[in-house]
C-alpha cells in the first residue's frame, strides 16, 4: 500500500513541520508531499526545501476569494491536512472537500485560551496571568471558527510559580514534537482501518 500523503500548512518558522517530515521520512506509513506557507518570508519554506518537500506561498486571494487553493488541494489529493502554526482561519470550502480530514495543533488545553489572536507567546502569557496550575497542547479538527474543532488528543505539563512565558513555550515545544507526529500516525492509521 501506498503511504499516505500529508499536506501541511504554516505561517512561521515550522519547527513542527519539519519535526512531523523528518519523523514521516523514516516510516512506510505517510509521507509529507507539499508545505504550503501564507508567509513569503516564512523559514518553513527553506526548511521544507532543505527536506527536499515541495514548498509553496500562497496569497489571500487564491486562499479565499478564488478556488486556486482548493483546486491544488483537490489534485493533490491529501489523506491529511495538517495545520502546524498557520495562523489563517481555513475556508469552508476547503473543509467541505476534506471533511475531518484538517488537523490543527494549539499550544494550550482547549477551550482555554484559543481563538482569534491566541497564538504563540500570547497564549503562554494568558496561561500564566491567569494562574493556571497547567497547560498542554489540543490537537483538533479544524472547523469554521478558530480552535472549536472536536479535540482529537491533549497532553497535559504542570505550570510553575516561577515559570517565564518562554520558559513554558519551550515544555510545550517538547510535548507538540513528542505527540503530533505519533497523533497524525494514529489518525492516517484509522483512516486505513487498521
Amino acid at each position: 500500500m501506498p503511504p499516505a500523503k500529508i499536506v501541511i500548512f504554516a505561517s512561521g518558522n515550522g519547527t513542527n513541520a519539519e519535526n512531523i517530515i523528518k519523523y514521516f521520512q523514516n516510516t512506510q506509513t505517510a509521507e509529507v508531499i507539499a508545505v504550503f506557507s501564507n508567509n513569503r518570508k516564512a523559514p518553513v519554506l527553506k526548511k521544507a526545501h532543505d527536506l527536499g518537500v515541495k514548498a509553496l506561498h500562497f496569497d489571500r486571494e487564491s486562499f479565499y476569494e478564488t478556488n486556486e487553493m482548493l483546486n491544488v488541494l483537490k489534485d493533490l489529493n491529501p489523506n491529511l491536512i495538517v495545520l502546524a502554526g498557520f495562523l489563517w482561519l481555513f475556508p469552508n470550502k476547503i473543509l467541505k472537500k476534506f471533511p475531518n480530514r484538517v488537523i490543527n495543533l494549539h499550544p494550550a488545553l482547549l477551550p482555554k485560551f484559543g481563538g482569534k489572536g491566541m497564538f504563540g507567546d500570547a497564549v503562554h502569557k494568558a496561561v500564566i496571568d491567569q494562574k493556571e496550575v497547567e497547560t498542554g497542547i489540543t490537537i483538533h479538527f479544524v472547523n469554521e471558527k478558530y480552535d472549536e474543532g472536536k479535540t482529537i488528543f491533549q497532553a497535559t505539563i504542570p505550570v510553575d510559580d516561577n515559570m517565564t512565558a518562554s520558559h513554558l513555550a519551550g515544555k510545550i515545544h517538547e510535548l507538540e514534537y513528542e505527540h503530533f507526529p505519533l497523533v497524525i500516525e494514529d489518525l492516517l492509521k484509522q483512516q486505513k482501518g487498521e
